[in-house]
């Protein structure tokens, strides 16, 4: 592939995201630029491999499509796409383990055949498929290959992903999803059928969406440790989204773990207090260093493929910023979560405007 060719295809991938995924165009911003058109290339694949599935008339005849790019791009003979042709670029250079993203297609396939959710264990290894592979992605981008640090940046992902599951949880049973496990809800709510929206507000519901918050949270403080690893210039970035993320459960608590109320909404100034509080590094996310769960098996599997040496290695900046440099920098950050929460509100269905209530927190972008 000539450079005019790659940076064409680059440049492709950017506007697909500017169009269908607005919130990483915009948080890509903030990447170091030695991995943000390579970091660009992969969610655009993410991207497009998500709306294959949700948006198909035909998602099983989609996810066979799917599978035979993604065999395509493993071969170094990718389809004639621009996305594709990005996406196999940056697998051979940084030697990104393709087994990244078929996992993530392999998340992507339960929700096609509506896998069933039995117990705690099917939850943690969907949120692996399809939010940790990302999240070892990113770290293989940063030049990080050492086990601790990829098992930190995978279950940092995982926690996100429950985040979302316990946030959305209402919406989803709208799509008849429910990735909350089967055999407890079918138990606390006596039925066979998935829970009306309006039934979470039961306390056997609060409590599901009160365990999944405690399992997430574990993740979030498991993780912590391995940003401190991560290049300087990524560290910063990285605790505000986690952080940042990890506020929608803190919410979602204060509401009762009441799921029904919709989605929550996050005050410009938590972000500002958050922005602030992930510029040090701290002993974790809730004040304390947890104790590390164990990493399910499939991340293990993940963890151990991307272990061996980079074939090319990333150069990021090194150097400090300045207080006044940190201050201006973290301004504009704030004003992005502010950003990408209105677009998001105003890009997903509405729920009823009680659900706005006084003292909730808008999501992050997802």
């Amino acid at each position: 592939m000539t450079y005019r060719e790659r940076c064409a295809d680059r440049v492709a991938c950017r506007s697909l995201l500017e169009t269908g995924s607005q919130s990483f165009a915009l948080a890509a911003r903030l990447l170091p630029r030695a991995v943000r058109d390579d970091a660009t290339a992969l969610y655009a694949f993410c991207r497009v491999a998500d709306d294959a599935i949700d948006e198909s008339a035909a998602p099983r005849e989609a996810l066979d499509d799917l599978q035979q790019r993604l065999d395509a791009i493993a071969e170094g003979r990718p389809q004639a796409y621009a996305v594709d042709r990005a996406v196999a670029d940056v697998v051979a250079r940084r030697d990104i383990p393709v087994a990244l993203l078929a996992s993530l297609v392999e998340g992507l396939s339960w929700d096609v055949a509506g896998h069933a959710f039995d117990t705690p264990a099917d939850t943690k290894d969907y949120a692996v498929r399809v939010a940790a592979t990302v999240g070892l992605m990113m770290t293989c981008l940063m030049g990080i290959r050492d086990a601790d640090t990829l098992t930190r940046a995978g279950e940092l992902g995982m926690a996100m992903q429950m985040t979302n599951i316990a946030r959305d949880v209402a919406a989803d049973g709208r799509q008849g999803r429910c990735y909350v496990p089967a055999r407890q809800r079918l138990k606390a709510f006596g039925h066979e059928r998935l829970p009306e929206a309006a039934e979470w507000s039961r306390p056997e519901g609060r409590a599901m969406v009160a365990a999944l918050l405690a399992e997430a949270d574990a993740y979030y403080g498991a993780a912590w440790s391995g940003i401190q690893r991560l290049p300087r210039g990524c560290r910063t970035a990285i605790r505000a989204a986690a952080l940042i993320y990890r506020e929608i459960g803190q919410v979602i608590a204060a509401r009762g773990h009441d799921a029904s109320l919709g989605r929550a909404v996050v005050p410009r100034r938590v972000k500002w207090r958050l922005a602030v509080r992930a510029m040090r590094a701290g002993p974790g996310p809730n004040g304390r260093e947890n104790a590390r769960p164990t990493a399910p098996r499939e991340l293990q599997r993940l963890v151990a493929l991307c272990q061996r040496p980079a074939r090319s290695s990333v150069r990021l900046d090194p150097k400090t910023l300045r207080w006044w440099q940190l201050v201006a920098r973290w301004a504009w950050v704030v004003e992005l979560f502010g950003e990408l929460a209105e677009r998001e509100r105003l890009d997903s269905p509405r729920e009823a405007t009680s659900n706005e209530i006084s003292g909730s927190i808008s999501s992050s972008p997802r």
